[in-house]
């Protein structure tokens, strides 16, 4: 058996599990890489990573939807150090979330997926960050999942940064 995570990924106080595989740990860093101009932007409405069973079809949703206010302003240290506290917990809740959570089938692969504003939609030609990464429009099928239990897991908010977690699961995932 392939281990893809070691967990000597340290936060502050909390240890967290860090891919250890070069070609995830590459399409991750692409991801964000492609993500940031967006962010920068606020152009992003959410952020979301889907577990998909055998047949593409989505058993899990990790929704991260990401607000900032309307004038950003980042003036001190402090307030720094306090939003990276509170990243700290939005791992914390991630590496324990599996306590609520049913047990995925075997085989499941998953997709990173990225609303964004209409305006920034039209866009995104423009904004292809890595040429062999392009952006794509997402299968229906990804998108949607019908009738999922709904689990919040974590908001934060701070003077720069409002996110929340929560995970869509599907009712029966199969084994």
């Amino acid at each position: 058996m392939t281990t893809l995570t070691r967990q000597d990924l340290n936060f502050g106080q909390v240890v967290a599990d860090m891919s250890c595989h070069p070609e995830l740990n590459q399409y991750i860093q692409d991801t964000l890489h492609c993500i940031k101009p967006l962010l920068e932007k606020n152009d992003v409405e959410k952020v979301v990573v889907v577990i998909l069973d055998k047949e593409h079809h989505p058993v899990e949703r990790f929704v991260f939807e990401i607000t900032q206010p309307p004038l950003l302003s980042i003036s001190s240290d402090s307030l720094l150090n306090h939003v990276e506290q509170l990243l700290r917990a939005f791992i914390l809740k991630i590496s324990v979330c599996d306590a609520v959570l049913d047990n995925n089938p075997p085989g499941c692969t998953f997709t990173v997926l990225v609303h964004t504003r209409e305006a920034a939609t039209r866009n995104m030609e423009k904004i292809q960050v890595i040429k062999d990464f392009p952006w794509i429009l997402a299968d229906e099928q990804d998108v949607h999942m019908q009738d999922p239990r709904l689990i919040p897991l974590k908001t934060m908010t701070s003077d720069i940064l409002k996110m929340q977690l929560y995970v869509e699961e599907r009712a029966q995932k199969g084994s």
